[in-house]
């Protein structure tokens, strides 16, 4: 192990449907582990059948392990307001429910603080018609996704929510991120 590198640091971010996050933060320079899971409810170690079924109060989301040299958590936010809506509450597209609302779950303060400052300057500029809903919360457990959600879109392309769902907000976010791709390799 190097001992010069600096560590990795977390971030744990919520917009609906886990696939289309890491599927999109998988391929960001700079962005380790990328792990879908649950964050924010009140049930240890939910399943996801418990989760969508809305009664768990978790989220659906991802933690990000990301270089903070390669890439920072001001750019993370960025991709993240990019793919997902957060104007809708509890919803992203016909996924429907608390599991999917948009959240931010800081690991400390200066990420609450990037968080707001973010959303701030997006209300600001008045990227959509409606206001921004997303949370700006502390981060609790995370419990991980069970093994088959691991890198879905990789290994599921043909999957028709993975088609009509994942792949345009992948696309969307190579065309306006692609200077923050990792190269082909």
């Amino acid at each position: 192990m190097n001992a010069s590198a600096a560590p990795l640091q977390r971030a744990t971010l919520a917009g609906g449907c886990f696939w289309c996050l890491e599927a999109v933060f998988r391929e960001l320079k700079g962005v380790g582990r990328v792990a879908s899971g649950y964050m924010g409810g009140h049930l240890a170690d939910p399943s996801y059948e418990a989760v969508c079924g809305g009664s768990t109060g978790h989220a659906e989301a991802v933690q990000v392990d990301f270089d903070p040299a390669q890439i920072s958590y001001a750019d993370l936010l960025e991709v993240f307001f990019a793919i997902h809506d957060p104007t809708t509450l509890n919803r992203q597209g016909n996924d429907r429910g608390t599991q999917y609302r948009s959240a931010i779950f800081y690991h400390d303060s200066a990420q609450k603080q990037a968080a707001e400052a973010m959303i701030a300057h997006l209300a600001a500029q008045q990227m959509w018609a409606a206001p921004i809903v997303t949370k700006v919360v502390p981060a609790t457990a995370f419990y991980p996704a069970e093994a088959y959600h691991d890198n879905y879109y990789a290994n599921h392309p043909f999957q028709p929510y993975c088609q009509f769902v994942v792949a345009p907000k992948l696309a969307k976010a190579r065309k306006v991120f692609a200077a923050r791709l990792k190269e082909a390799g």
